[in-house]
């Protein structure tokens, strides 16, 4: 599905579509908790809710579904939903409004759009609060946040030496080169459940971009995001993966990550090649995806 099209893809008959419709939507939940409960289940090793799983260094586990959790109303306009992760001071929300990711005015219901900008490092905070302010009701930011898997509490380890570059190397992992050269300064943040915000602001017929650049956290997000019923809402995933030894407290192996990509896309999750500035520089590569085809 082309971005401009506007016309969401011809829905497929299964147990999702069967038990979530509007005079179904508690068997819905159910259904999708038991799903992703199971899977988390199989999983194990780096997304089991047992706390026998957790590391020192891993704030929560996995919560790849909620009984509790809240989707908006089945019957809401369409719409396209940027999500950021690892937003910094608003820069790829920029691209965004200005059609880095697809022309904005060829989103559903005549160009509607709304945004939801996430960052972990303080310094960021007033410039996010300014975007928020200049887009009131359309951008909706988690300042002094760490996307994460499940939401609790963490360590966020500051970048303070690269001021050029937006300070880009800030980490959850206290290992990290930039972090490291830094002398480990941190704070404690709020870590907010990227799944429960995907499934509470988005509904079937938006196009969604997932933009995920957080520094090595994703080895922990992906394997859970690929283990939940609501992956498939997500339309396009713009994922910068860095070094796995960025993130040494995982879980997750090469092999577990490149299943969780697979079965991301399997399950009609664009995946276009994505590098974000940052990782240009840091390798001298082309960038490819930021204004690519968005297609389903």
């Amino acid at each position: 599905q082309e971005l401009g099209s506007g016309v969401p893809p011809a829905p497929t008959l299964s147990l999702f579509t069967f038990f979530c419709q509007p005079s179904g939507a508690m068997r819905c939940v159910a259904l999708l908790a038991a799903v992703a409960g199971a899977f988390v289940s199989l999983r194990g090793n780096n997304v089991g809710t047992d706390d026998s799983n957790k590391t020192a260094a891993k704030p929560c586990n996995c919560e790849a579904a909620n009984p509790m959790w809240h989707a908006p109303p089945m019957n809401r306009a369409p719409k396209c939903v940027f999500i950021d992760l690892g937003a910094a001071d608003g820069n790829t929300f920029q691209q965004f409004i200005t059609n880095g990711y697809g022309p904005v005015g060829n989103c559903p219901s005549g160009g509607a759009w709304e945004a939801y900008l996430v960052e972990a490092n303080p310094r960021f905070e007033p410039n996010l609060r300014a975007v928020q302010q200049q887009y009131p009701g359309k951008v909706h930011v988690f300042a002094s946040t760490a996307a994460y898997m499940c939401a609790a509490t963490t360590s966020f380890f500051l970048d303070t030496t690269n001021h050029g570059h937006n300070y880009w190397g800030s980490s959850m992992s206290a290992s990290h080169p930039d972090v490291v050269k830094s002398g480990q300064v941190k704070v404690t943040v709020p870590t907010v459940n990227v799944i429960k915000m995907i499934m509470e602001n988005t509904v079937q017929g938006d196009w969604v971009m997932l933009k995920m650049d957080i520094e090595g956290a994703e080895w922990d997000i992906v394997p859970c995001l690929a283990s939940s019923p609501f992956a498939p809402l997500v339309d396009a995933f713009y994922l910068e993966e860095h070094p796995r030894s960025w993130n040494p407290d995982t879980q997750t192996t090469e092999v577990d990550m490149q299943n969780a990509k697979a079965y991301l896309v399997s399950k009609g999750v664009n995946m276009p090649q994505y590098f974000s500035q940052t990782f240009l520089l840091l390798n001298g590569t082309e960038a490819v995806g930021a204004n690519a085809t968005l297609s389903k």
